[in-house]
């Protein structure tokens, strides 16, 4: 039996089966038979004194070692100076150097080799330390692009980013869509949106080196601050901090959630069907449900970091931008090269502008006058110019001018949409140009007057079908046109009389009868002692009876709540020109 395995190592296995065996009744003989070794070996391992070499490194070679002239004097200094270096990279350099020497075969022998020194004479490598966080001192700030699905509105894409606030401690989150660039108004907003939804503000607020926020010249991170983000950490109370540039890892807290939510917001888009929506502000009540879900896991955490966050200011920090623009003879304004049509009623007026990331709000001294959607032009515009038309506040001329429709620049942003294009492609096909602008500025008018722009769309379709479009049957169909009743008042005019005795007791002038006017009678009336003149001393008394109309007269407007002006105040004023506003002159 010796001379059958020698020379043979003795697994574990074996020896299992022979202890199996010798556990049976089997003899020594029998039992080492069935593991395949001596019966010498078997009673080695009844008295306990064979050792398996089980475990024991490979330390000897059977085969001629391949990298023996190039690993101790070419590779390993290479992976002294560049521990970066890849085992490919290494490969690829010994074919270049030592072309037909070192085939694919040493390949796996190369990338076994340099695994193994970078694991015992490689450099220390960097250590990821797991942080402890306390309530309430901390609340992290990012932006995030939602890159797995494309987001629709009404059937056009939306370019936009998510702003993602979190609290390190309980994991509470708000996430707010964004319309254009990681702006200071973006960031102002979101910031103050999130920390009003949590109900309190943490001690510090962390983000990256935004260029909202920082200035990123290289200084300490107090000195680099914008001097809009100071003053709103200031307001709330917050101190401001932020990871080194290209490290996104030191603001893990906010980064990893970012995946987690972006994960969780696609899964429930999948579960909706769809990823389009009627409006942007479907679009974020649909984010808010998300939200909620995730911070509902985290509600117990969540209200033992609330008593700790500091309570909020009595008002909001100032997060818009602050413009001054004048309305065109056109009807428009021009905000950030971007074209605005608003009401008719402003041309030449002076419009505040308050500029938000998602809307402009315009305002004649403190009253709203207009609110329209912000337009942002995609970065792949190289002439960074648009418009944003709205029928609406041009009709009432419109109506006027048919021609100027047929001629306008903004002929297509008047139209709707596509379908009252493709309303005005078929009247252009049935009617001359004129009755054609005709009709389509009626049509504008009737929708704007009336909110029935589906409808007047539906009607226009169907008549353009039938071939019985008039200009006459639009107007009947809607009702244009017809008299609109007015409720009867009855006014009743207080006693005029008192005023009389002002005609009765007013003073008598020294007629001069060289000057007076034969047109006016001689009046006699007596003065009574303590009266005072109405008319000037020494005027003549023509002059007097105007001074007396016009006194009675500005008697009878202000007894009506008239307004009494001078003409210093009715005086026209010239409008300072354009200029663009400090952003904290409120």
């Amino acid at each position: 039996m010796d001379s059958l395995v020698s020379g043979k190592r003795i697994n574990f296995k074996q020896v299992q089966i022979y202890m199996k065996a010798r556990e049976s009744g089997c003899t020594q003989e029998t039992a080492a038979a069935k593991g395949g070794f001596s019966e010498r070996t078997g009673r080695r391992i009844d008295a306990g004194e064979h050792q398996p070499q089980r475990g024991r490194p490979h330390d000897w070679r059977t085969r001629k070692d391949p990298l023996a002239q190039v690993w101790d004097s070419e590779l390993v200094p290479l992976l002294q100076q560049q521990p970066q270096l890849q085992a490919m990279t290494l490969f690829e350099y010994l074919q270049q150097k030592y072309p037909g020497k070192y085939g694919q075969s040493i390949m796996r022998t190369l990338q076994r080799r340099v695994q193994q020194w970078k694991a015992t004479s490689g450099p220390a490598q960097e250590v990821m330390f797991e942080l402890e966080h306390q309530p309430g001192v901390m609340g992290l700030s990012d932006f995030t692009k939602l890159k797995q699905v494309q987001v629709t509105i009404a059937g056009q894409p939306l370019e936009h980013l998510l702003y993602h606030y979190r609290l390190a401690y309980s994991g509470w989150q708000y996430v707010q869509v964004i319309q254009g660039g990681e702006s200071f108004i973006a960031l102002a907003e979101g910031l103050q949106n999130a920390l009003a939804a949590s109900g309190g503000c943490p001690q510090e607020h962390r983000s990256d080196s935004l260029s909202a926020a920082y200035r990123n010249l290289g200084k300490r991170t107090h000195e680099d601050l914008t001097q809009m983000y100071q003053r709103l950490c200031q307001h709330y109370n917050l101190r401001p901090s932020r990871n080194n540039r290209g490290l996104a890892h030191e603001n893990g807290s906010i980064e990893s959630p970012h995946g987690y939510f972006k994960r969780r917001l696609h899964q429930a888009l999948l579960l909706r069907g769809s990823s389009d929506f009627d409006s942007v502000t479907a679009y974020q009540k649909f984010i808010y449900q998300v939200v909620e879900k995730l911070n509902t896991r985290i509600q117990a955490k969540f209200q033992l970091e609330l008593p700790y966050l500091h309570p909020l200011p009595n008002y909001r920090y100032p997060d818009y931008e602050i413009l001054s623009v004048r309305v065109t003879i056109r009807s428009t304004i021009t905000v950030r090269c971007i074209t605005y049509t608003v009401p008719s009623q402003l041309i030449g007026f002076r419009l505040t502008i308050h500029l938000h990331h998602d809307r402009i709000v315009g305002f004649v001294g403190t009253q709203q006058v207009v609110e329209l959607p912000r337009i942002h032009v995609p970065s792949s515009n190289r002439l960074r110019r648009s418009r944003c038309v709205n029928y609406r506040h041009v009709i009432d001329s419109l109506r006027l001018k048919p021609r100027a429709f047929l001629h306008c620049t903004w002929q297509q942003e008047l139209l709707p949409d596509d379908n009252y294009r493709q309303l005005w492609q078929e009247m252009l096909t049935q009617f001359d140009s004129y009755t054609a602008a005709r009709l389509m500025t009626e049509a504008l008018y009737i929708a704007a007057k009336q909110d029935k722009e589906h409808a007047v769309a539906i009607y226009l379709a169907e008549q353009l079908r039938c071939g019985t479009l008039s200009l006459v049957g639009l107007q009947q169909q809607f009702h244009l046109g017809e008299s609109v009743s007015h409720p009867t008042l009855s006014v009743q005019q207080h006693d005029l009389s008192p005023y009389d005795s002002l005609l009765h007791h007013v003073p008598q002038q020294q007629p001069n009868h060289s000057h007076r006017d034969s047109r006016l009678p001689t009046q006699n009336t007596q003065t009574t002692p303590h009266e005072q003149p109405l008319a000037r001393v020494g005027a003549s008394s023509f002059s007097w009876g105007l001074d007396t109309r016009s006194i009675l007269a500005c008697t009878v407007r202000i007894r009506g709540n008239a307004t009494l002006s001078s003409t210093s105040a009715t005086r026209p004023q010239r409008c300072p020109p354009a200029t663009r506003k400090s952003f904290f002159q409120l």
